[in-house]
């Protein structure tokens, strides 16, 4: 079934590097809920976390099982990181949609994202939007990723002047953050596998010992238990009939379709040209590798989590052997096993989650490296990309600046046709949400 002979693989490789994608990956099972549940009020939040738990592991299972039995690649899948914070503050609590509505925005996100893989249309959209501002976007997703990592660590707190200032150092969370954030860089420049989360584990032991309040609800003395969905399974609906809410509502579902679309094409193409996976420039059975993507997005929103894509930490795997489907399977089955260690899990503080939080960010911002910072028509809409995210701490605003700035420079400097006819309908739009929207 997995081709094992022709892909020059073994079961018990495929077996050790399904393993070794999870132990990447698995932080997830943690810094996602810990996010999300902030959607809810305080009261609901502990309930929340186990509930977004459980749906992050099936829907993570889902979408890893269908890229190994129909796509056959190594390639595992996950709510996306960046993607879930947006929902949350951007989406829900800055422009005030409901968690609901938001839930079914991604579930329409991903609906569009079946139609344009069955109708091929994915590539040219993909071609439309320069590398630049790709890179830049993926750049400031991961400055507000990092933020959100030191506000959390109390490395970075509120300041009357200057909007934001380091924290005391003498802070009981701060250093506790400070340690397992060390403990992490160490483990990663030494090459451990699965680092990120064995310094979530670590700091989330010395969090529990100084009485640092926990995310989730159960006993301690509990190993084994199953949380519970219902706060959040089949909860999306759609706004009601009112334009305010509609103009916010299309826009969230452009922007949830947009990330999840580059994300998923950048990972796909960064992943398999590691493995060795692309043939001739081309990735085989990229249709069913976009669908098992788009199909386990909807079925995360009915869960209740946000968008579900392909994880670049799947590169750990492939490089301890994995090369077909049959790794997949073991990390899909993996996640549904995390599922019965909720009680474990809940003992995480939001102390533990923030170094992990930082140095994702870290790993994303190494895409500056990619921006032509000497053409000034490129760097500055870049800039601009890159910095209203991280200040607006918006993924939205990022975005629109990006775009409505480069069609600008481009055709001041005589050189709009560089510039797509897609990424000018998308400033337009964009320019009439800010000038027609009462809330701007």
């Amino acid at each position: 079934m997995f081709k094992l002979k022709e892909n020059h693989t073994t079961v018990h490789r495929e077996v050790i590097a399904g393993l070794t994608t999870f132990a990447t990956m698995s932080y997830i099972i943690v810094v996602n809920p810990s996010i999300l549940k902030s959607v809810f009020p305080e009261a609901d939040q502990a309930a929340a976390f186990g509930a977004i738990m459980m749906a992050t592991c099936i829907a993570s299972a889902v979408g890893t099982l269908l890229m190994g039995l129909l796509a056959n690649y190594p390639i595992a899948l996950a709510p996306a990181m960046g993607t879930n914070a947006f929902f949350t503050y951007t989406v829900c609590l800055t422009m005030g949609i409901p968690w609901e509505h938001a839930l079914c925005a991604v579930a329409i996100s991903g609906l569009l994202f079946i139609l344009v893989s069955s109708i091929e249309l994915r590539e040219r959209i993909v071609r439309a939007v320069p590398d630049g501002l790709r890179h830049a976007i993926a750049a400031g997703i991961g400055l507000m990723i990092a933020l959100l990592g030191f506000e959390w660590a109390k490395l970075v707190v509120n300041h009357p002047v200057t909007l934001v200032t380091l924290g005391s150092l003498k802070n009981e969370i701060a250093l506790i953050a400070l340690g397992g954030l060390l403990l992490t860089i160490l483990l990663l420049v030494l090459r451990v596998k699965g680092a990120i989360l064995l310094g979530i584990i670590a700091t989330a032991l010395a969090g529990y010992w100084r009485g640092v309040p926990s995310l989730g609800e159960t006993a301690a003395t509990e190993i084994v238990g199953l949380p519970k969905i219902g706060t959040t399974f089949l909860q999306l609906r759609l706004p009601e009939a009112d334009w305010a809410l509609w103009s916010k509502f299309l826009v969230i579902i452009f922007v949830f379709f947009f990330l999840d679309l580059f994300d998923t094409v950048g990972t796909l193409i960064g992943v398999s040209q590691r493995g060795g996976l692309m043939k001739d420039g081309q990735l085989p059975r990229a249709k069913q590798a976009f669908l098992s993507d788009a199909v386990a997005t909807v079925v995360g929103a009915g869960l209740g989590t946000s968008t579900v894509t392909s994880y670049v930490e799947s590169s750990a795997g492939i490089a301890a052997g994995g090369r077909t489907g049959l790794a997949n399977v073991v990390t899909a089955l993996l996640f549904i096993i995390a599922i019965f260690f909720y009680p474990l899990v809940s003992m995480v503080s939001q102390v533990a989650v923030a170094p992990a939080l930082i140095v994702v960010g870290a790993f994303m911002i190494v895409s500056l490296r990619h921006i032509n910072w000497e053409d000034l028509t490129e760097a500055i809409p870049c800039f601009l990309t890159i910095t209203t995210m991280a200040f607006a701490f918006s993924i939205t605003e990022g975005i629109s600046f990006g775009f409505i700035s480069y069609c600008v420079v481009k055709l001041v400097t005589g050189r709009g046709k560089e510039v797509s006819p897609i990424i000018y309908v998308l400033s337009v739009l964009f320019i009439a949400f800010y000038v027609f929207h009462p809330a701007m």
